[in-house]
């Protein structure tokens, strides 16, 4: 059965034509009823282009783009996590080739990440203007991202829009066309329900208010010369929409990465010594949370010795079960920080169901980007693994839907 999916139509004197038939990337067929209109105002959000066409596009058969959604506050480290994400599945993650050398949208060989900036409904002047920040829905198009949201997953190419945070204005669209993995990546992706039910899975990047004051006075401080007084007031002025809007998504998410002040070190202010949290939602279709020693026992774990070398203050890891805004989650914790990445092979070693392909495999991708902020603590051990996680999960839904085994190994 096809379906189809009509995204404008705004002229009353119309041409109609009917593409033939054509094989398309996603290896089924496609026809494009195109409107064109001779209208000034161009059919397409943002396009400065007159005469463009409004184009229906109709897919049948099943498509297998698997969605992700990753929600966090801007400068908590969305960038990275995509980095180590898109370096799991293969291929370098690149801005759309001859396309708008703004664009937010990055492409690899499976996976096509969107940043949900892009579906600002206001540009920077008119949230001046209506006195809303980014944050708040009002300054959003939620619709709009629902509906191309649903299309890309049902396998269907939308022209979607740039938000250009260089000059704060909405650009004219590009087009996106079906990945096998689609990640959406921003402030609000559990925000609207109807988006929330289109991911396959979920992730929030929790950072604790401790952390992100010292993550932004050493960013803002060091390198553009802000004032603490100028820092300060920027944190409290998002401080109520990111508490309204942003941080209740957490409770959705199928894992949190959450990034907390040290214990190791009493009254630790600096933030370069973390704690960080990786809980993981039990019950999720197609993800098995890690475990540490012993599936649902309480692990308290100091590997530092012989295996492991540890500077001041050293490394502590936690596992246990918990609860978590009512829902049963399996939790892991790593306090300190890595001397040598090498020697994690130690550590991975005692994780258990981290979906890897072969002993050794965490280590080796935290390795191969060693230079990435994190790379030395739980964020980056976490983030990794929960790249993992997705890659098995795409096998798993592909193979659900093929009717074929997962040939993956788990280790």
């Amino acid at each position: 059965m096809a379906v189809c999916t009509v995204y404008t139509a705004q002229t009353l004197n119309t041409n109609c034509s009917i593409s033939a038939p054509s094989k398309t990337h996603l290896s089924f067929h496609q026809k494009q009823l195109v409107f064109y209109t001779t209208s000034k105002k161009s059919c397409k959000r943002g396009s400065n282009y007159s005469g463009s066409p409004c184009v229906i596009t109709c897919a049948a058969g099943d498509s297998q783009t698997v969605v992700i959604g990753l929600a966090a506050d801007s400068g908590c480290g969305k960038s990275t996590f995509m980095r180590r994400l898109t370096s799991v599945f293969g291929g370098k993650a690149e801005p759309p080739k001859g396309g708008n050398p703004d664009s937010n949208t990055l492409i690899s060989d499976t996976t096509t990440v969107i940043c949900l900036d892009d579906y600002h409904s206001l540009d920077r002047t008119g949230r001046k203007e209506k006195g809303v920040t980014a944050l708040d829905p009002r300054a959003n198009d939620f619709d709009l991202m629902y509906e191309q949201v649903k299309a890309i997953k049902e396998g269907i190419a939308v022209e979607k829009p740039i938000y250009n945070h260089v000059t704060g204005l909405l650009d004219p669209p590009e087009l996106i066309k079906p990945p096998k993995i689609l990640v959406i990546e921003g402030l609000h992706p559990m925000f609207d329900p109807r988006v929330r039910d289109l991911l396959d899975f979920s992730i929030y990047l929790d950072i604790s208010n401790e952390v992100k004051f010292a993550w932004k006075i050493q960013r803002d401080m060091a390198e553009r010369g802000h004032s603490l007084e100028s820092i300060k007031a920027s944190i409290e002025a998002r401080k109520p929409d990111f508490d309204a809007y942003i941080d209740p998504q957490k409770q959705y998410a199928d894992a949190v990465i959450e990034v907390l002040p040290t214990q190791l070190i009493p009254d630790d202010n600096e933030g370069n010594i973390l704690r960080v949290k990786l809980i993981q939602k039990e019950g999720v279709k197609y993800f098995s949370p890690v475990y540490l020693f012993d599936e649902g026992s309480t692990i308290s774990w100091i590997p530092c010795g012989r295996k492991l070398t540890c500077s001041y203050p050293g490394i502590k890891f936690f596992y246990g079960p918990d609860a978590y805004f009512g829902h049963e989650v399996s939790v892991v914790e790593m306090d300190g920080q890595f001397d040598r990445l090498d020697e994690l092979i130690y550590v991975e070693s005692h994780l258990s169901s981290l979906s890897s392909k072969f002993y050794g495999e965490v280590t080796q991708q935290m390795l191969k980007h060693a230079d990435f902020p994190g790379s030395n603590n739980g964020t980056g051990l976490f983030q990794t693994i929960i790249g993992l996680k997705i890659r098995d999960l795409f096998e798993q839904i592909v193979a659900s839907k093929s009717g074929t085994p997962v040939g993956a190994a788990k280790a």
